[in-house]
C-alpha cells in the first residue's frame, strides 16, 4: 500500500511519524473497484469508511418505490461513507457505487477506534474531517431552502466541476432534488 493521497490528505491537519505511517498502512486495505461496481449496498452492516486515492463514487438512497436520491459524491482525495451507520454499526441507509474505475484505502470501525488509541492526533484529524462535513451538509441544505434551483445548479458547478465532469446529468438532477428534465429546462 502506497498510498501517496491518503497520507497527504491526512497530513493537511495533523503530522504524522514514520512509525505511525506503518500503523496505519498496516490497518487500512487498498481495494480496487470497478466502474459501476456497489462498495456498499443499502441494508448492509456498514463497517468501513472509505478514502478515495484515485477515481470517484456516487452515496444514494433508494426508496420503496425504487427513486434513487443522491446525497454525496466522492473524487480523489475525499473521504465517504454512510456515516450514521458507520458510527452506528447499523445497517446503511445508503448505497455506494463506483462511478469510474476506482482505488480506494479503507479501514473497519473496530480497527479505527484502536487507531485512535494508537496514535491519538488521528481523533483531531478525523474530528477536523466531521466537522467539515457538517458545515457543508448544514450549508447544502440552506441551499436547498433559500436559493433557487437554477442558483444550486451553479453553486454545484462552481464548487464542484471536478464533479461534474464524472457524473450523469441524472445524478446531478438527483443530488439537487429535481428532476433530469427540469435541470435541462434550468441549463438552458
Amino acid at each position: 500500500m502506497d498510498g501517496t493521497k491518503l497520507f497527504s490528505n491526512i497530513q493537511k491537519h495533523i503530522t504524522l511519524e514514520d512509525l505511525e505511517k506503518e500503523w496505519i498502512r498496516s490497518i487500512f486495505e487498498a481495494r480496487d473497484v470497478p466502474k459501476k461496481q456497489l462498495v456498499l449496498e443499502q441494508g448492509q452492516l456498514c463497517r468501513r469508511l472509505y478514502f478515495v486515492e484515485s477515481g470517484s463514487l456516487r452515496a444514494y438512497n433508494t426508496n420503496k418505490q425504487g427513486k434513487e436520491s443522491t446525497l454525496m459524491f466522492a473524487v480523489q482525495d475525499w473521504w465517504i461513507t454512510d456515516m450514521y451507520a458507520f458510527v452506528n454499526q447499523k445497517q446503511a441507509l445508503l448505497s455506494l457505487k463506483a462511478l469510474e474505475d476506482s482505488l480506494l484505502f479503507s479501514v473497519n470501525f473496530h480497527d479505527l477506534e484502536a487507531l485512535f488509541f494508537k496514535i491519538p492526533k488521528l481523533e483531531r484529524f478525523f474530528r477536523i474531517l466531521f466537522q467539515n462535513a457538517y458545515v457543508r451538509e448544514q450549508l447544502r441544505v440552506l441551499d436547498g431552502i433559500s436559493l433557487t434551483t437554477e442558483e444550486r445548479y451553479a453553486r454545484f458547478v462552481a464548487k464542484y466541476p471536478q464533479i461534474t465532469q464524472k457524473v450523469t446529468q441524472k445524478q446531478i438532477a438527483s443530488y439537487l432534488g429535481v428532476t433530469p428534465e427540469f435541470l435541462s429546462s434550468v441549463k438552458k
